[in-house]
């Protein structure tokens, strides 16, 4: 290969982007409206509009990509994680068009990236597996039905997708179905496809994950285990490697399922086999995802392997540079950097970032999509940066982590670095020995939903408008045009009239808000539907809308009684806020 586009955004583009220099390779970057200054676009060989605002019509719109490789001369097509990453008619889509994909065979994709196939293969190869239906469900009366059947808690899980999206997990009969409403709802969004499957939930089991890398020879690396276990809303927070407290015969079971695993799917490229581990050491398989991690980092800072780069090797034909089962050299931990507001549930907020200042020092390295002045869109995932911790020992790196937390600034959005801060404070995560690391997936919710409660509620601060450069688009190519800062500061900022908030900027309480009628937006969002009419006579505490920011579905509640009327349309964005409707 010569030279690659990027199919992503945000900091794996960077990363990847960076990997492509040190291959001696040039990177080709792509952007939406939003993103035109983001500094994946900058840092890019060179960078192509997609020219659209949502997902769908960007990051996701397989024609434009194709089209943009194309037209950029690339022979290679990265899709990082995310998006499009793990979709199957997307990578075929790419090798049709005489492109190299880096990334696994479309039909391992197809067949691992299918929760219910992969499910499948898993039994074949002898893996542990809970309960789960043998296909999709067709309809909320099937996830009942299991239920009845199996008992709660279940899981819905999106069919065609991961990271998270499309999972709802249901504790009580009441609200499964629902739930599976729901989970169809973002599966649609984020993948594309909505089909959903069910299987047994394991109470307070830990996520443990397996690294994998396989080249075109048929050779087979397993580069250690993560511990994932801190999550919200089944997202990943804290990742670590190796996965602490595993015995031996746990971990040797989880290699050889990854193993086993790929080896029957006839994998080739970077992927992950996931783990759930109960409280009992019992072991039942998750899923594969067909793609780098987020969290691959980690295994990078204890193996010496940089993922990316061996990726690349895989594409181009080569065999496997790493070992065949790579022993640990000491601890990392990674933490996910989101714009999020902690003390409010994790509530998404964008805004612009005024100032960004990441630390340093021995064993700190920081894969950050944005800096100051970097835009947050409501329309894209909210993780901003990653700082990745390396020492020799687990304790020296929750040691370094706290210095290096300490260090860290944001200002202009709120930041999840708060709650980072407080669970190294925690024994139950900082634990020494097996009996006292009680960290679970739904931890954060219950184990630690007292100290949640203690963290103040961050808001949004003023934006700066002030530019010392402007990107603009040449024939749908991104160039820099510089322009003295002076001029830039008589300018209303991004075209905005005078006394204008900058775009992205998340405002204060309007006029609008001091309405006791008015219902203001939760968040800056999209209202993906209302579920009661307009001038329906709704009752307080009932559910009227679901938003949708940055990936997340959120509930809109009335807070009192009376007839509704809506004030913006389902499938408006609006800004935090906003009054989307009042009650009368």
């Amino acid at each position: 290969m010569k030279k690659v586009l990027i199919a992503n955004r945000g900091e794996i583009a960077v990363r990847i982007i960076r990997a492509c220099a040190d291959y001696g390779v040039a990177s080709v970057a792509v952007y939406a409206d939003a993103d035109i200054d983001a500094p994946h676009a900058r840092l890019a060989t060179e960078a192509w509009a997609l020219h659209g605002e949502r997902p769908a019509d960007t990051y996701l719109n397989i024609d434009k990509l194709i089209g943009i490789a194309r037209q950029s001369g690339a022979d290679a097509v990265h899709p990082g994680y995310g998006f499009l990453s793990e979709n199957a008619r997307f990578a075929q889509a790419v090798i049709d068009a005489g492109l190299k994909w880096i990334g696994p065979p479309p039909e391992a994709i197809a067949r691992l990236g299918d929760k219910v196939s992969a499910r499948q293969i898993a039994q074949q190869a002898g893996a542990p597996l809970v309960a789960g239906t043998p296909g999709p469900v067709q309809d909320a009366q099937q996830v009942l039905a299991f239920a009845r059947e199996h008992g709660l808690p279940i899981a819905i899980k999106a069919a065609f997708g991961g990271g998270g999206r499309g999972l709802k997990v249901a504790w009580h009969m009441e609200e499964a179905a629902e739930l599976y409403h729901s989970a169809v709802r973002e599966a649609t969004a984020a993948f594309g496809r909505g089909e959903c499957f069910v299987e047994q939930y394991l109470h307070q089991p830990r996520h443990v994950e397996v690294q994998v890398m396989a080249d075109a020879h048929g050779r087979i690396a397993i580069l250690g285990t993560r511990d994932c276990s801190l999550q919200r809303r089944n997202q990943k927070l804290v990742e670590e490697a190796p996965a602490p407290f595993l015995s031996d015969a746990q971990r040797q079971r989880l290699h050889q399922a990854a193993r086993d695993i790929c080896a029957r799917a006839g994998y080739v490229g970077a992927g992950t086999a996931e783990f759930l581990v109960s409280r009992s050491g019992a072991i039942s398989f998750l899923e594969v995802n067909t793609r780098l991690q987020v969290e691959h980092p980690v295994t990078e800072e204890t193996t010496g392997c940089d993922l990316v780069i061996e990726q690349l090797r895989i594409a181009d034909g080569l065999p496997l540079s790493v070992p065949g089962e790579a022993a640990p050299r000491g601890h990392a931990i990674e933490f996910r950097i989101n714009a999020e507001d902690v003390a409010r549930g994790f509530l998404p907020m964008p805004g612009r970032i005024t100032a960004f200042a990441p630390p340093g020092g021995p064993g700190v390295r920081v894969d950050s999509g944005v800096q100051s002045g970097s835009l947050i869109a409501p329309q894209f995932d909210s993780m901003m940066a990653k700082l990745i911790i390396w020492a020799p020992t687990r304790a020296q790196a929750l040691a370094r982590a706290r210095r290096a937390l300490a260090e860290f600034h944001i200002e202009g959005v709120p930041s999840v670095l708060p709650f980072h801060r407080a669970v190294l404070q925690s024994p139950a995560f900082c634990a020494e020995n097996a009996e006292d690391f009680t960290v679970h997936t739904r931890w954060i919710e219950t184990g630690f939903a007292d100290e949640l409660a203690s963290l103040p509620a961050a808001r949004p601060e003023p934006a700066s408008a002030a530019l010392l450069r402007l990107p603009i688009e040449i024939d749908g190519r991104r160039h820099t045009l510089a322009l003295p800062a002076a001029l830039l500061a008589a300018l209303p900022a991004n075209g905005a009239q005078p006394g204008a908030k900058p775009d992205g900027q998340a405002g204060g309480p309007t006029d609008e808000q001091a309405d006791e009628s008015a219902i203001p937006a939760p968040a800056a969002a999209t209202l993906h539907v209302w579920k009661a009419e307009d001038g329906a006579a709704v009752q307080a505490g009932q559910l009227i809308a679901v938003m949708e920011a940055m990936k997340m579905e959120m509930q809109v509640t009335a807070p009192k009684a009376g007839v509704l009327r809506h004030a913006v349309p389902a499938g408006q964005t609006v800004a935090l806020g906003q009054t989307i409707g009042r009650i009368e």
